[in-house]
Parts: C-alpha cells; sequence; structure tokens
C-alpha cells in the first residue's frame, strides 16, 4: 500500500491494488470512501482506515460505498467488527449509497438491520 500525503484541502488516499480509500472529514467524523473491490486481499486496508477513523471516541464514520463494486464476507466483517467497536466507544458507523450488489449482500446477511443506511453523502 502506497500513501499519498493529503495536501490543504484535498482528501488523503490509501492505493492498493483493486481498492482504494480516500479519506474526508466532515463535521461529526469522518467520510471512508472506498472504490473497487473489497475481498481478503484488501480488507485490512479499510480495517486501517476504519480503526484511525474510531480512534476518536464519540464520532461518527460513514463509508460512502458507492465505488464498491465488490464486497465479500471479509469486508462486511470488517464493517461488522468496526461496528462493534464504534459502539464500545460511543461512535458509530453508517453505509451510504450501496449499489444494488452491495445492498443485496447487506440484505442476505441481515446486515441491513446492524447499520443505518444513507442516500446521501455528509459534504
Amino acid at each position: 500500500m502506497t500513501q499519498r500525503p493529503s495536501k490543504s484541502g484535498r482528501p488523503a488516499v490509501a492505493r492498493v491494488e483493486g481498492l482504494t480509500v480516500e479519506t474526508r472529514p466532515w463535521a461529526l467524523g469522518t467520510v471512508l470512501v472506498p472504490t473497487g473491490e473489497l475481498d481478503l486481499d484488501s480488507a485490512a486496508d479499510l480495517r486501517a482506515a476504519l480503526d484511525r477513523s474510531l480512534a476518536e471516541l464519540a464520532t461518527v464514520v460513514v463509508v460512502d460505498c458507492a465505488g464498491l463494486e465488490f464486497c465479500d464476507s471479509t469486508g462486511l466483517n470488517v464493517l461488522l467488527r468496526a461496528k462493534a467497536r464504534a459502539a464500545v466507544d460511543g461512535s458509530r458507523i453508517e453505509l451510504a449509497r450501496p449499489r444494488p450488489l452491495i445492498l443485496r449482500m447487506l440484505e442476505l446477511t441481515g446486515a441491513t438491520d446492524a447499520f443505518p443506511i444513507r442516500d446521501t453523502v455528509p459534504g
């Protein structure tokens, strides 16, 4: 993984073959924008971004799923574990704009009950 430093007013982007994770601050916490395929090979990078975002107590992390082309059980596990950690610290994780394929996976696994799902991303 390579990290491109954030320039003034520009988001930081972690690049991995098959997945990028953009990180942007917002008033209540952080917006994470994973793009590409979230699977066994790339899940650790989303986990790291979630860990950094959840370092502050009582924060809200919105994961913008619009750019996720695929998510396997490993990716879902990363999201569920981060949700559990967030709840302990008084934080929360919300998912935004999941594509139909991702939404269907969330529905089939019951994860739509675990996460608030937003139609928009905070700006």
